[in-house]
């Protein structure tokens, strides 16, 4: 099977005005290229609140949570007031900035479960992180008996989201209720896609995922953008990958490709982002310029 068949082709995005109205059924991935009616800008001395982004793709090893931390540092590098959500019972992202999740006391399996406010679990290190423990493997089992479910992530940040500019959130290789619940609490979500062939079929159960969530829980979800991670240019299969990505999703595949290194494997292990353990390396200055991106497409929604 070629790699041109793995996505349904859809057409070009919608016209601006199109208003938030999906394609007709066989047209292609829609809830991609539904424009939502843009925010109103905010009234003079009104307070602005954050910006919450999920990162998630079905198929784990795609650098989410790598994508997630040093996106994240970054934006914090430019002035912004960032907050990193460790969704994932792997704790990765946790483990990243140099804390142990199995030493954690209270983790955002207490917020979720037992209502804990987000401030009493949050860290702060290069940014402030949300952190992760092991207790989050049984958060689904137990958020099914409750009310509400799926929305207790989007209740749990109402306590914050008029402190921070960007609330980044990391999600598990699933697309279960964790992940659901950061789909209702995010205005939109990245998708880091490996550039090969299982990481784009990832693509297909998260537009009906996210399809779904958009009908009944959050309306105005929807992609932020798609990032090609462990890129290799001197394969084919890359390339081809990345042309399928662009032909089949257009402008909504940043520019900024990330490339295989060691340095993203090498800085976790110091506890650190990679902006920091080598901050002059172009493995740093590929999260830069991701930055400059997603903040120029921010800016480009509220002008619209």
């Amino acid at each position: 099977m070629g790699l041109s068949r793995i996505l349904p082709r859809s057409r070009p995005p919608a016209p601006p005005g199109a208003g938030d109205v999906a394609e007709p059924e066989g047209s292609g991935p829609a809830y991609l290229h539904a424009v939502p009616a843009p925010e109103p800008p905010p009234a003079p001395g009104e307070q602005v609140m954050a910006k919450v982004i999920a990162f998630a793709n079905q198929k784990g090893g795609v650098a989410k949570t790598t994508t997630t931390l040093n996106l994240g540092v970054a934006l914090r590098e430019m002035g912004n007031r960032v907050l990193l959500i460790d969704l994932d019972p792997q704790g990765n992202l946790t483990m990243s900035q140099g804390m142990n999740p199995d030493a954690i006391e209270r983790s955002m399996f207490d917020v979720l479960v037992h209502r804990v406010p987000i401030t009493d679990v949050i860290h702060t290190v290069e940014v402030d992180v949300a952190v992760a423990s092991i207790d989050l493997a049984g958060a689904e089992l137990a958020l099914s008996a409750l009310i509400g479910r799926e929305r207790a992530l989007e209740k749990a940040l109402v306590e914050v989201r008029d402190r921070y500019d960007f609330v980044l959130i990391d999600t598990p290789p699933s697309l279960g209720l964790l992940t659901i619940n950061a789909f209702v609490a995010a205005e939109s979500v990245i998708v880091p896609v490996q550039c090969e062939y299982l990481s784009l079929r990832g693509l297909v159960q998260l537009e009906n995922t996210l399809a779904m969530v958009r009908e009944n829980l959050n309306p105005r979800v929807r992609v932020e953008g798609i990032v090609p991670t462990m890129y290799d240019r001197r394969t084919l299969h890359a390339r081809e990958a990345i042309e399928i990505l662009e032909e089949h999703f257009g402008d909504l595949v940043y520019s900024t490709r990330i490339r295989k290194t060691v340095r993203y494997a090498e800085a976790p292990v110091k506890g650190s982002s990679v902006l920091r353990y080598e901050p002059g390396g172009p493995a740093a200055q590929a999260y830069r310029d991701l930055a400059k991106e997603v903040l120029d497409g921010a800016k480009a929604r509220e002008h619209a």
